[in-house]
């Protein structure tokens, strides 16, 4: 394959990510739903230890781990974010 090739690749797969991330979003906003509707906080540390352990155990390389930590705290920073709103919606002016 040729470099077009490869970059044509990449748009495929970063399209698919992004429908991914999405799907995970929604999950998420459901699950601040579940905890507005709880009473529970939205912060876990040990539910976010848990998906790093997870996250970690799945990847086959070549990112290390510390690059699928990195890339996944930014993940589950913008999840906390979607089930805070779903918590405390921002209210229009």
């Amino acid at each position: 394959m040729d470099i077009a090739e490869w970059r044509q690749a990449v748009d495929i797969l970063d399209r698919q990510v992004v429908d991914l991330i999405n799907q995970r979003a929604s999950v998420a906003h459901e699950i601040g739903r579940l905890k507005r509707e709880a009473g529970l906080p939205i912060y876990e540390p040990g539910r976010e230890k848990a998906v790093l352990a997870n996250v970690q155990k799945a990847n086959k390389g070549p990112l290390t781990n510390q690059d699928i930590v990195s890339i996944y705290e930014r993940i589950m920073d913008m999840m906390r974010k979607i089930q805070q709103e779903e918590i405390a919606p921002e209210t229009a002016e």
